[in-house]
């Protein structure tokens, strides 16, 4: 099953190798953080903030390659995690045809983010990575 996610917060550390998003469950509240790399996380935060660069870059890139070809990016899917290591897939509609292509889940996201594409994570996903909270706070 699918559960719909938002991009809750972008968390840019200069000084770290690694970056974090968090993404937080739209009827729920369950989150979880990826880990990802400082250019995934300056992009997704630029296209967030709606912040153009004076040429494209790769993520405008792949933005302008599906338009072009008459492609409408229909959603995310955060879709397994193995290894500790997420994989999404970008859900394109074309001609009425769905595509399905394989992504990181930090290239997906700064690839939806500008045109607000549903980001879905599928439940055993969240279920792997989101414990729930018994109300035990033993120290």
């Amino acid at each position: 099953m699918l559960i719909r996610m938002d991009l809750a917060r972008i968390i840019i550390r200069e000084n770290g190798d690694s970056q974090i998003i968090v993404l937080r469950e739209r009827d729920g509240d369950r989150h979880f953080p990826i880990l990802i790399g400082l250019n995934e996380a300056v992009a997704i935060d630029r296209r967030v903030k709606g912040i153009e660069a004076p040429r494209p870059l790769t993520h405008d890139l792949m933005a302008r390659i599906i338009a072009s070809l008459d492609g409408d990016l229909e959603k995310i899917v955060v879709n397994d995690l193995r290894d500790h290591t997420f994989y999404a897939t970008l859900m394109i509609r074309r001609n009425g045809d769905l595509i399905t292509i394989d992504s990181r889940p930090s290239d997906a996201i700064a690839l939806g983010v500008t045109n607000d594409t549903p980001l879905y994570v599928e439940d055993h996903v969240l279920q792997a990575v989101c414990l729930p909270d018994d109300g035990d706070d033993e120290e």
